[in-house]
């Protein structure tokens, strides 16, 4: 059903995409050339690939808890298979890194570590925090220990269930939040939840990315529900995630591209 699911969204994107010639608004054709159709590779990027390429090819397990499917019973996984399956290609982990650099992100926030390499692309954007939360023990583990080994000391795990932690962490530190990376409990109820709680801690110039938005009907419908809400004021749908902006003068924009 997801598989069929997928592939008529994927039809309906291919045939709603537009280019840049298609864009007047000058923020909009300003962010599509300078962030999603960029090409320059960050220097951070051969490092951190490395690192995705040695997970690659490790076989060994580690018992994960997927607090976000409810279940919180340790499940046998390869490394090898979560990063080939769960985690963010290069390609739009770098895309997020460009985001946070082009809206000048202080305070980031992730939600699904998973093995950590998009946190290692968010932490490189210039004088920021990134705090990640992660529901599973061992993948926490493997997390800090790429994080270690990068040297990265501006990134903050926080453990456990994300809709305890993230209550708790917004309750202590009230500060904007100026870049939300949303890759967790990917399901209609758990994600506008974790919005409704971001939303308080947005201002004009913050992001919100929502991944895999079209991979089930239940995430497709809490995309459509997310970019038509009453705050959010410019939207882009890139098939496999999507990018919400708070800006009003953005006059409630919505774009379909690819990347």
């Amino acid at each position: 059903m997801a598989t069929l699911h997928q592939a008529r969204a994927y039809l309906s994107h291919w045939l709603n995409k537009v280019d840049q010639h298609s864009v007047h608004s000058p923020f909009f054709f300003d962010f599509y050339n300078k962030v999603i159709r960029s090409s320059i590779e960050p220097p951070c990027a051969t490092d951190i690939e490395n690192i995705r390429t040695r997970l690659l090819h490790n076989p060994g397990e580690i018992s994960v808890e997927d607090l976000g499917s409810g279940s919180t019973r340790p499940g046998k996984r390869k490394l090898q298979d979560i990063v080939s399956l769960a985690a963010s290609p290069p390609e739009y982990a770098q895309l997020m890194l460009r985001i946070c650099q082009y809206a000048g992100a202080k305070k980031i926030l992730e939600l699904g570590t998973s093995v950590g390499l998009t946190t290692l692309y968010l932490s490189y954007t210039q004088k920021a925090r990134v705090y990640t939360f992660e529901g599973s023990h061992a993948l926490v583990n493997v997390a800090l220990t790429n994080f270690e080994f990068m040297d990265r000391t501006n990134i903050e795990v926080l453990e456990g269930d994300i809709a305890e932690t993230l209550y708790e962490f917004l309750q202590r530190d009230t500060a904007k939040i100026g870049f939300v990376y949303l890759d967790a409990n990917h399901r209609y109820e758990p994600t506008l939840r974790y919005y409704d709680m971001l939303m308080r801690r947005f201002n004009e110039k913050s992001v919100m990315v929502i991944d895999d938005i079209h991979n089930t009907p239940e995430m497709e419908r809490a995309w459509k529900t997310l970019h038509k809400h009453e705050l959010v004021y410019g939207s882009v749908d890139l098939f496999r995630c999507g990018i919400l902006f708070f800006d009003p003068a953005l006059n409630k924009q919505h774009f379909v591209w690819s990347l």
